[in-house]
């Protein structure tokens, strides 16, 4: 009986002392880690989401760029950090992605313990308003013809693997993709011409696009988009097969105490209802998603083997 009650008492103390840490977390700035290049779709959420963590949880969330290899050399970056809950990555469905097409990226999934699924949004064909096509149809129909590049926002993204489906395994043509350092770069490239079609997540070239600098071609998503109403689903313009998103999300090391995980994932919820930061997310084509940790696991678990189909397919390797 002595020993029962020393083994209740034990847990007991391992619990309050795990309610603590979540309660006193975090007492001190957090680190949040993008691993691609200011302006694009994932460093957007970042800002957004952290100014509201900022408020809530009471402490600054320091936002810092480490770009490089599509991703990985941030994310790896986090790998390496202590499991204290003051480093945090936010990246996009890269992570899911370079399993497959980086054998030597520098972490593993299991280094990392999903928080929170942030946000998704499609991925969108654009192009140049001078460009000669304004359907996808037009636009196969000129690759056919001639030679063709795009503008890709880093080799192996999620756009530049749904570009390459599209474009060289369902269409069976020849485009090539030039790869840039972020969507930013890749959507000033296509507004310069060089080259004239490009391919990201929709936040990048939206605001373009409404100024009428860009045309949006087609989307990924399952239906149209409430701030693109004009621009076709692939499914739409006869590509029903690709459907795909570019999710952004929360990640810590993997170690890290499930107080701090929970007390993250409370945190961020939080923020993802309330009304502004949802419009704001709305705004630039994004659609909240929230949930569980385990929710965030489980989608995990059929991204990284969708991707790995199509990164074998398509004959792809990260540049």
């Amino acid at each position: 009986m002595n020993r029962l009650l020393g083994w209740v008492f034990l847990g007991l103390q391992v619990f309050l002392a795990a309610h603590a840490i979540g309660q006193t977390y975090p007492a001190k700035p957090v680190r949040i880690i993008v691993p691609f290049a200011p302006g694009g779709p994932t460093d957007i959420v970042a800002r957004l989401l952290g100014q509201k963590l900022s408020e809530s949880l009471g402490q600054q969330m320091v936002i810092e760029s480490r770009a490089g290899a599509g991703g990985n050399v941030g994310t790896a970056a986090v790998a390496k950090s202590p499991p204290d809950g003051y480093s945090m990555l936010i990246t996009s469905s890269a992570f899911a992605v370079n399993v497959s097409l980086s054998p030597n990226a520098g972490y593993d999934p299991g280094d990392f313990v999903p928080v929170a699924n942030l946000a998704k949004q499609a991925n969108m064909i654009y192009a140049h308003p001078d460009l000669p096509a304004r359907t996808l149809a037009e636009l196969l129909a000129l690759a056919k013809r001639g030679k063709m590049a795009y503008a890709s926002p880093g080799s192996g993204t999620t756009p530049h693997l749904t570009a390459e489906n599209l474009f060289n395994v369902t269409a069976k043509l020849d485009v090539t993709a030039i790869h840039f350092k972020g969507a930013g770069q890749a959507v000033v490239a296509v507004m310069g011409g060089e080259p004239r079609v490009g391919v990201g997540a929709v936040s990048g070239p939206l605001a373009q696009i409404k100024a009428g600098k860009l045309r949006g071609i087609a989307v990924s998503s399952a239906a149209r988009l409430a701030a693109l109403p004009d621009v076709p689903t692939f499914a739409e313009a006869g590509f029903p097969g690709v459907e795909d998103y570019t999710w952004i999300g929360m990640f810590v090391p993997a170690g890290t105490p499930p107080a701090i995980v929970q007390r993250l994932n409370e945190a961020t919820n939080a923020a993802l209802r309330t009304p502004e930061l949802r419009e704001r997310l709305e705004a630039v084509a994004f659609e909240p998603v929230g949930g569980t940790p385990q929710q965030f696991a489980d989608y995990l678990k059929s991204e990284i083997p969708k991707w790995g189909r199509v990164v074998r397919a398509g004959n792809i390797k990260i540049e």
